[in-house]
C-alpha cells in the first residue's frame, strides 16, 4: 500500500477531514465486534490517511460513553491490567447508520463539484 505523507497546509485539512468522521470510523469498527482502544489506535493507524494516537482515541471514547454511544466491560488480560472493551450500543448503531446516509449523500456532491458538475443528472 502506498501512503502519502501530508504536510504543511494539506496536514491541517487532513486533521480537520479525520476530526469531522474519526468518532463514525471508531462506531463503524465496533459495530462488528467489541475492541479495546489501544486495538482500535492499531487499526486505524494501518489505514491510509487515518493517523490517531493514543492520546486522541481514550478521551474520544470517554466521551462516546458519556454519551450513550458505546458501553464497555473491562476483562482480565494474559498481558497485563485488565482492558476496557467497547462495543457499540443501540444508541450508537443508529447514530452510525444516520451517519451513513448523510455521508452518502454529502460525499457524493462534493464528488459532483470536484468534478466541475459532469454528474448532473
Amino acid at each position: 500500500m502506498h501512503r502519502m505523507v501530508a504536510t504543511g497546509q494539506n496536514a491541517a485539512l487532513a486533521a480537520q477531514l479525520r476530526k469531522g468522521v474519526l468518532e463514525y470510523c471508531v462506531m463503524a469498527l465496533l459495530q462488528k465486534e467489541e475492541r479495546y482502544a489501544f486495538d482500535l489506535v492499531r487499526e486505524l493507524s494501518d489505514m491510509d490517511g487515518m493517523v490517531i494516537s493514543e492520546g486522541t482515541i481514550y478521551p474520544m471514547l470517554a466521551r462516546m460513553r458519556r454519551d450513550g454511544s458505546v458501553e464497555t466491560t473491562w476483562r482480565e488480560s494474559s498481558s497485563g491490567p485488565p482492558r476496557r472493551y467497547y462495543r457499540l450500543s443501540p444508541a450508537g448503531r443508529k447514530g452510525l447508520q444516520g451517519f451513513k446516509k448523510e455521508w452518502s449523500t454529502f460525499r457524493e456532491a462534493v464528488d459532483n463539484v470536484m468534478d466541475g458538475g459532469e454528474n448532473d443528472g
